[in-house]
This record gives structure tokens, sequence and C-alpha cells, in this order.
């Protein structure tokens, strides 16, 4: 019987399993070893490859947000907003149809005619416009609506959102609003947003670009907050963890020296003036006579003018020769220094000097004139006579004397021009005596207008009165009225009002069409030649139109300075077209003054004085503040022009008789209505004639009257 063979066991392959075992077994524990390791390392540093776990946890988990600062506000004399922050909306569309709410409502446009339907009646596109907008070729997330959707205003978007519209939403970006619209644009300027980045975040501020804005562009400017929170994967905070907030600093509030009622009435007359007459460029500027408080202020283009919009302030930046207003600076210097004779004469028309020719702008002259008649008539050659009796040193120190060469330095009105004078050569000293051969800007002439307004002081213009801080409401800057400097004397200014008056009333004056029924105007005229890189330039089209008017002309109390550069269309003169602004203006704000007056005047219940001593009764009424006057020469009271128990103002006259012998009163400055109680009184006969108050009276004061004589008075307008 044959044994089976026996398998041979394979001992080298049994031990080479056994040795890959044990080093499977020292790999895998190495491994779980190593991780062990840096697990540890990881949990005990939080850093992995330079990156702080921490650090990257926090960020992923903290919430930033911005908490935009309030740009501060601008603001008129009143209070009422001129600048101030508000939003502008971009309009987008969401097309993507899985964007749904939690609960499968859609948050992307499902009816694309009605939304095209609404959207049109609120942004420049039609339905099918949008339509198409809303039916993009390939797969888009959200569309935008170019131009017709961008910049919409809060009201625009808070319609829109009425109806509710799936998928129709808004991107909010900062912007300014000007809530009078075309008002001093130039001078309340712009602000425009401007994104920056900060730290990886961008952030979108206004920036102000000119004007009020740009100048105070920092005041203005708050500095924005901030806000941290941790929150989980849903977006609610953790528990315990800590809120860091940065609060926000509002900017500063600018308040302006702008009367917005003065503003929007001159403005609406300038832009009338300025599109009848087709003129390159206009300003005018309202300014208290006695503060150099600027009230009302304009320029024409405008910053937000159709055609040729004007991104200058042009009362501060452009340069012109002023013309034959300078006339008024030459006269007080010439007066103020005792050279000048009103009536000396001269032979008017040309005059060959300095190796040149001066001609008036009749160049035929009007013979031999006053000197009088040289400033009524504005001869540029009587002038020329007058700066050379002046001297040629000493009229340019009344140049620099009335501020003019330097500087104003408005608060508020930045890049200001200095103007320029060669003032070499007998020819062009002359010149600038009538206001050529040399620039200035208007603020410079208004601050050296308020010298004659103001006895002589003059006065620093000034549009802002305070800044206020934006968080605390503390003023923080406050303008008060300054004196520059005195460069004429009292009397000398109320002499030039005097001559100033001359061109308006006077026969000869050329400006009879700034006289206002009422009231009494000081004013000079001007039309001054435009000068280029060829020389002067020709024609009745090329020439600076302006005028310098002040009131009341004895004491005033405003300024207006318009000027009015190369006007097309000449139907009307310039001086009318000028004058369709000045007067309604002035006639304006001399009202409002006398309203003013009026309502300041205390209403007092007259008491029955018959019968008592004139020194007791005259003690008692002029306590009260009423304007006792009593004639007679008797001591006791007999009879009172008000009846007891009527109602009379403060300034009114109480003509009270005593009998006796009568005294003509000095009537200087009287009523109407007092005349005729007086005349009651003494049984006179009254003629009178004029309106407004008396300047002359038949009867002198103190004269004895005897009664049944007649009176007889002028009233005029009081300045």
């Amino acid at each position: 019987m044959n044994k089976k063979p026996q398998r041979t066991k394979n001992r080298g392959h049994r031990e080479n399993r056994g040795t890959f075992g044990k080093w499977l077994f020292l790999i895998t524990v190495g491994m779980f070893t190593l991780f062990i390791v840096r697990f540890a390392y990881i949990a005990i540093n939080k850093d992995v490859q330079h990156v702080n776990l921490r650090s990257q946890a926090e960020q992923i988990y903290t919430q930033q947000r911005i908490i935009q600062a309030r740009r501060g506000n601008i603001y008129d004399a009143d209070g009422n907003a001129l600048a101030t922050d508000t939003s502008k909306y971009t309009l987008y569309a969401v097309l993507d149809r899985t964007q749904k709410s939690s609960n499968g409502k859609p948050l992307y446009v499902k009816d694309r005619k009605k939304t095209a339907q609404v959207l049109s009646k609120y942004i420049n596109l039609t339905p099918t416009q949008i339509e198409k907008v809303l039916k993009p070729k390939g797969q888009v997330y959200q569309v935008e609506f170019g131009s017709a959707g961008s910049n919409l205003s809060v009201s625009t978007m808070q319609k829109i959102k009425k109806y509710h519209l799936p998928g129709i939403n808004f991107i909010a970006t900062p912007a300014r609003q000007y809530p009078e619209g075309e008002f001093a644009s130039q001078i309340i300027g712009m602000a425009t947003p401007k994104v920056k980045n900060n730290n990886g975040t961008d952030e979108t501020n206004l920036v102000g670009q000119l004007g009020l804005e740009g100048y105070f562009d920092k005041q203005l400017t708050g500095v924005n907050g901030l806000r941290k929170d941790k929150q989980d994967v849903y977006g609610y905070q953790i528990a315990n963890s800590k809120q860091v907030t940065k609060k926000a600093v509002n900017g500063d509030n600018i308040y302006t020296t702008i009367d917005s009622q003065t503003q929007h009435f001159l403005e609406t007359k300038v832009n009338k003036a300025y599109k009848s007459s087709n003129a390159n460029s206009m300003t005018a500027v309202v300014m208290e006579a006695k503060t150099g408080k600027i009230i009302a202020a304009t320029q024409r283009p405008t910053l937000h003018a159709k055609n040729n919009p004007v991104w200058r302030n042009m009362l501060v930046q452009d340069a012109y020769e002023p013309g034959s207003v300078m006339k008024i600076l030459t006269l007080a210097a010439a007066i103020d220094t005792g050279h000048f004779n009103p009536n000396a004469t001269f032979n008017s028309g040309t005059w060959a000097m300095g190796g040149g020719k001066i001609t008036d702008w009749s160049s035929s002259g009007w013979g031999t004139i006053s000197y009088k008649d040289a400033f009524d008539m504005s001869s540029n050659v009587g002038f020329a006579h007058v700066e050379q009796d002046i001297g040629a040193d000493t009229w340019l120190k009344y140049i620099k004397r009335f501020g003019l060469l330097k500087k104003v330095n408005v608060v508020g009105m930045g890049n200001e021009v200095d103007g320029y004078t060669t003032f070499k050569g007998a020819l062009t000293q002359a010149n600038t005596a009538f206001g050529q051969g040399i620039t200035v800007n208007v603020m410079q002439m208004m601050q050296a207008f308020s010298a004659i307004g103001n006895n002589g002081k003059m006065m620093k213009p000034y549009i802002v009165s305070k800044i206020v801080d934006g968080n605390s409401g503390k003023t923080i800057q406050q303008v008060k009225p300054k004196v520059v400097s005195h460069p004429i004397k009292a009397s000398t200014a109320h002499k030039v009002l005097g001559y100033m008056q001359g061109v308006v009333y006077d026969q000869k004056g050329l400006g009879h069409d700034y006289q206002i029924k009422g009231y009494r105007i000081a004013g000079k005229t001007a039309t001054a030649q435009i000068g280029g890189a060829h020389g002067y330039s020709t024609g009745d089209t090329n020439y600076l139109y302006s005028f310098a008017g002040m009131a009341p002309a004895k004491n005033p109390k405003y300024i207006i300075y318009i000027t009015l550069r190369q006007p097309q269309n000449l139907k009307k003169p310039a001086t009318k077209q000028i004058a369709s602004v000045f007067n309604p203006t002035m006639k304006m704000l001399l009202s409002q003054q006398k309203v003013a007056e009026q309502a300041k005047k205390k209403v007092i219940t007259m008491p029955n004085v018959v019968g008592k001593s004139r020194e007791e009764v005259n003690k008692q009424l002029s306590k009260k503040g009423m304007q006792v006057v009593i004639v007679g020469s008797n001591t006791k009271i007999k009879q009172q022009s008000v009846e007891p128990k009527q109602q009379v103002l403060t300034d009114q006259h109480i003509i009270l008789d005593t009998g006796g012998t009568y005294h003509m009163p000095d009537l200087s400055g009287w009523s109407s209505a007092d005349v005729q109680q007086l005349a009651k009184i003494l049984k006179l006969n009254l003629k009178d004639s004029g309106t407004g108050y008396v300047t002359k009276q038949s009867i002198s004061p103190n004269d004895t009257v005897k009664r049944g004589a007649t009176l007889t008075v002028q009233y005029e307008a009081k300045n």
C-alpha cells in the first residue's frame, strides 16, 4: 500500500508575513502617534501653516458692519436746510429662479410683463425696453437698467416698492440733497459719492467738490463707526459674545447768512434778465452795508445749467475790469484828500496824455462841463483829470486801502483771484481811475463799497455765520461782522453818497432807470470795455454793464451790485435789464425793513391829560416813549391831539395845546397826519406838496404863529 506524499510547509513565506504585519503595526502606531502629536500641537497653539485658527474663526463668525456717519448739513439764515444727506437708489432685478424665500415664495421676477408695465411709469424706459432687459441671453443671475435705473430718489424708490414686485430690489448709495434746487449753486457747491477701500472693506462716502461743500469738506465729513458681533451659521448672535461698537461721529453743520426769501426773489429776477438779454454771464450780490453780511448772491450760468455749466464761483474766481463803478472809489479818494472841486470845469470828449488818448463814452464829449457833471455823466476824461490831481502815488495807496489787489478771503469762498494792475505810466495810472487797466473780483468791490455805505468803515463780506458741532449741537465757530479798515473819513462817505444820488436823480445823471418810488437811491452805472489778447473788443454787445446801488441813500442799509457781461440782445437797454433785477429786489428789502420797524413800535393807550401841568404831562408821556410836542405859552393842558383811550404808536407826535402865544415847532421828518393835527389845533391853512415826510416848511421853527395863517410844507420820501 502506497503512502500519499505529504505537503511540505513553506516556512519562509510565513516568516515574511509576520515581518510585514509587524511593520504595518509599527507604521500605524507611528502615524497615529504623529496625528495625536499634531492635533495636540494645533489644539494648544491654534496654528496651522502659520495661519492662526483662532483669528480665522473670529473672522468667519464675526460680522462687521459700517455705521455710516452723517455728513453735516448746510443751512440758511433761518435754519432751513440748503444741503442735507439722503440716499440715491439703483434698481436691479433678480432673474435666478432658484431664489426663493424660506416659505417658498419667489424672490425673482415672475411676471415680466407686469413688472415692465409698472417700472416704465418711474424710469425712462418703455415697457418693451424693460422686458428686453428682463430677458437677457444666457444664464444671468440679475440685471440692472443702466442710467435709467440709477440715481433714483427716495420718493421714486418708495413708489416702486409699494407694488411689491417679486425680484425687484434696490442698492442704496449715499447722496446729497439740495431742497432749494438751483439756489446759490456755486456758493453751496456739491458733494458726490466716492468709493474708498478701508481695511479690505469698500466704503462709499460723500466728498465735497466745490463751494461750501468743498471748502468745508473736512468739517462736513463725519467719521464712520463700526459694529462687530459674533454670529453662528444661522446669523444669530452667539450667547455671551461681546459686541464691539465704535460710534459714528457726524460732520459739523454750516449755517450761512443767506435769506431764502431774498435769494429766491433774486434768482427769479436774475434768471429772467439773463435769458432775455442772452448775456454771456451775470452776477448779483445783496449785502448789508453796516455788517458785510451777504443775504443773497447768485450767478449765471449756474452749476446746473443745461448748456455750458460753470464750475467756479465767479464772485471770487473771475477777475475783470470794473469800469465806471470804480469812479465811486476815485471820487472818495479825491474828496478825502481835498482834491475834488465839483464846480471846477474841464473839456470833455478826448484828452491826449502819456503817449495815448483817453476818450469819453461819447467821443465828441459835452463841451466844457463841471467835475460834478463828470460823475453824473460818467466822464472818463474828467476822472483822468481827478487822478492827476490826486497824484498817482496817493491814488495807488487808496486803491490798496480799499482792499483791491489782494484777496478778501471770504470764509467759504476759495480759489480767489487777487486782481492786477501794472500801474506803470501816466496813461495806465489814469485809466485805473475809471476802472480800466486794473482787474478786481466782485467780493473786492463789495468790500470797498461798504466803506461808502458805512460811514467810512470797510466791512469784510461774510456768508457763513457759524459752524455747529454735528453731535453736541454746540457752536464751535462764530463769524461776526469785521471792520477791515477805515479807508476814508465818515464825512467823505456822506459826500460820495450825495453825488451817487445825483447819478440817479439829476437831469444829467445816467441812472434814472434805478429810481424807486417812495425810496431814495444812491448809485453808479458802468459800461466797461472787455479786454483780450488783441486789445479791447468793440460793439455794443462786447461790454460788461454794471450798477452798484445803495439804499436808503443817506444811511444805506443794503448794497446791491449787479454785472451783465456781453448781452447779445439789446432790444431792451442793458441799464433796464439790470434795473429789472435791482429795483424790485431793493424795493422788497426796503419794504420789509419798513414793516419790521413798524412792528417794533409800541402801541400805547392815550391817557386824558387835559387840565394837568405841562411839566407833569411831558414827563409822564415821554416816559412811555411818546413824541410830545407842547404848543402855547400857558402852564395847563387845554387840548390834546389824540382823544383819551385811543391807541397810538410811540413814533406818533402827540400835540398838546396850552393856549397863549404859539411858536412853530420844527416839522422836519413829520408825517402828513401829524402836520394835519397841528394845523387843526393851531387853526392854520395847510398847503402841501409831495409824499413822505416834511423836508421844508414855510413858517420857520420858533417863529410866532397867528391863528388863520397859511403853512406850506413839502414832503419827500424818507431816506
